[in-house]
């Protein structure tokens, strides 16, 4: 199914029937199926939404340069045409998506699971260096003759840029940088429902210490760390995933 506002638009399934109802908002990029074991359990129980969001899976690639912002205002107006009060269950950009939800739109859910969440932007000299070096680079390799050009610029991007970006369609870029480059964690510090964070101890994408500080700032909140885990830390123990979630829930 297909929902459709303002030019943009995006794929959802819905699986269940039930009274109480679980929003999944997955990671950035087409992660939508790795939830499928998940929704497989939770559907038996519940009614599951699950989306792919414009420009991967099944929904069209915008046709302009989105923010976080725009991200999080079509799914809003989804929750309300569909007059829901959810579970949401987010992981990494899908914490974004749902901390603006809570944070700006004052959106009212009765539980919210965040699994190794992006979004909170820290200084760092390390990535600060990396940047100035990069841009150097870029200076250097622009000055060399057109075929040499594209050989040594290709270099630079697959040494410094992350597989996210390289994943891409070119058109979606722009956006990518926009969303990385948001700080959201003055949103993060308004949530206000009884939340469940779960998070892989050895998460490259989003450390450990994200956790920590979603620990500190949110009320009602409680945290599970996954030993030896991973940035896809609900896929390396889901059976203990399920019982987690099930417990929290009820």
């Amino acid at each position: 199914m297909f929902f459709k506002t303002d030019n943009l638009s995006f794929y959802y399934e819905k699986y269940g029937s039930n009274k109480q109802v679980i929003l999944i908002l997955p990671g950035w990029g087409n992660t939508r199926s790795t939830f499928n074991y998940l929704i497989d359990y939770l559907k038996n129980y519940y009614t599951i939404y699950i989306l792919d969001y414009p420009g991967f899976g099944n929904s069209s690639i915008p046709n302009k340069t989105l923010t976080v912002y725009d991200y999080a205002d079509i799914i809003y107006k989804f929750i309300i045409s569909e007059n829901i009060k959810p579970i949401v269950l987010a992981h990494s950009f899908g914490g974004r998506i749902i901390s603006i939800l809570i944070g700006k739109y004052k959106l009212k859910i009765n539980k919210l699971i965040l699994i190794d969440v992006a979004g909170i932007k820290r200084f760092s000299f390390k990535i600060f260096l990396k940047q100035k070096l990069y841009k150097s680079l870029k200076f250097i390799i622009n000055l060399l003759p057109l075929k040499k050009k594209y050989f040594y610029y290709k270099k630079l991007i697959n040494y410094f840029s992350s597989s996210d970006y390289q994943n891409i369609p070119n058109s979606m870029k722009d956006t990518f940088k926009n969303i990385i480059n948001e700080d959201l964690r003055k949103y993060y510090k308004l949530i206000d429902c009884d939340t469940l964070i779960i998070w892989g101890e050895k998460d490259l994408d989003t450390p450990l210490k994200d956790a920590y500080y979603l620990r500190n700032h949110i009320n009602n909140s409680g945290l599970i760390i996954y030993q030896n885990g991973n940035h896809f830390s609900y896929l390396n123990n889901p059976v203990l995933t399920k019982k987690i979630i099930e417990k929290f829930i009820n």
